[in-house]
């Protein structure tokens, strides 16, 4: 498969219902993955709980999650050959307008942050 990038969920999402994403991360930071990648041109993402806020307000468990996303999106990225920057929301509402998307961004040239 080829893939144009990743798209990121959030478990908030009205229409979130278990099922449309590849990879959970959960809120103890535990990655699970689907058994197929299902979407022929993305990779979905879901991280547990309301994301749509300032990396600030985050807790440390989403703090956490966020991590664990970029080195899932980093070794993906790897594997299929995709740029790690290609990060797409799901929808406008989803993961939100304030979603801390420099906070999820590893730049391949300089390494985990």
């Amino acid at each position: 498969m080829t893939f144009e990038g990743f798209i990121i969920h959030h478990s908030s999402c009205t229409s979130i219902n278990g099922v449309g994403y590849d990879f959970w991360i959960g809120a103890d930071g535990l990655v699970t993955s689907a058994p197929l990648l299902t979407d022929p041109s993305h990779i979905h993402i879901c991280l547990e709980g309301d994301f749509n806020r300032s990396y600030v307000l985050l807790g440390a468990s989403e703090k956490q999650q966020l991590f664990a996303a970029s080195k899932l999106i980093m070794e993906l990225a790897r594997q299929y050959d995709i740029s790690p920057l290609f990060l797409y929301p799901h929808s406008p509402d989803c993961p939100g307008e304030d979603f801390p998307w420099n906070e999820l961004v590893i730049y391949p040239s300089h390494g985990y942050h």
